[in-house]
């Protein structure tokens, strides 16, 4: 019985004080929790204003027409380099892939033939409007100096309606 007593006894004054530890625990963590809440996500609001995430190539030629082939693309950090878009192999996602250009710099081609891009999922990557898309210039008809039946015929009704 005497046992049973002093049992009860200790096992009253260890529980209150595991009760007061957790109390004042629990205490330490909402203070703590509340100014570090409050001030990292303000902290966060603020740099989520003002910073803006960059794009990879796929990202920025997506929104051109027929992905970006034919315009001009450059990294953030070039200046006067660029590349003109000839080929895109994308992946299924349409953010990843493989790109093949013509580089130019100061506007004019470094070389005609066209090479794979190198970083092109590096978020580094604008649109150059300046430089003029390059148009596929098609091939004009060898003149004649015959007179072939329709020029003629084009040159009678000319004539009519003068």
């Amino acid at each position: 019985m005497a046992t049973a007593a002093v049992a009860k006894v200790l096992s009253s004054t260890t529980s209150e004080k595991l009760s007061l530890y957790r109390c004042s625990i629990n205490l330490l963590r909402t203070f703590s929790t509340s100014a570090t809440a409050s001030s990292s996500s303000s902290a966060t609001e603020s740099n989520q204003a003002r910073r803006k995430k960059k794009k990879n190539l796929f990202e920025v030629a997506q929104f051109l027409p027929n992905w970006g082939i034919g315009y001009h693309m450059a990294k953030s950090h070039w200046t006067n380099v660029s590349y003109e878009l000839t080929k895109i192999n994308l992946y299924k996602d349409g953010r990843h892939g493989k790109a093949w250009g013509i580089s130019y710099k100061d506007g004019s081609p470094i070389v005609d033939a066209p090479k794979k891009i190198s970083g092109v999922h590096k978020r580094c990557w604008k649109y150059i409007p300046s430089l003029p898309k390059q148009k596929e210039s098609k091939p004009h008809p060898p003149e004649t100096t015959e007179n072939s039946p329709i020029t003629e015929i084009r040159e009678a009704i000319s004539l009519l309606y003068l």
